[in-house]
């Protein structure tokens, strides 16, 4: 399965969709994890962290929904990503 994790868009949201640990998980059981380029920034966590656990970097999050399976997300989609959930 592939999974995408964009950044989050939502006004005051830092949080992102998935930590480092979790991509490691993902990925030692087959999945393919990527990840927007910048979406753990808020966290602290850079895309570095998320390649060293095995995830791809995407350069927008167009690539990620478009590449996706499976969307985590920390809130609800928001109204400027309905297109690309269709």
């Amino acid at each position: 399965m592939q999974i995408g994790v964009p950044r989050e868009v939502k006004q005051e949201e830092y949080r992102v969709g998935m930590i480092p640990a979790g991509v490691e998980k993902l990925t030692r059981a087959g999945h393919r994890v990527v990840i927007e380029t910048g979406a753990g920034l808020g966290s602290g966590i850079t895309d570095e962290h998320y390649t060293e656990a095995g995830a791809q970097i995407a350069a927008s999050a167009a690539v990620v929904y478009g590449q996706a399976d499976l969307i985590v997300k920390v809130k609800e989609p928001q109204a400027k990503e309905w297109p690309v959930l269709c």
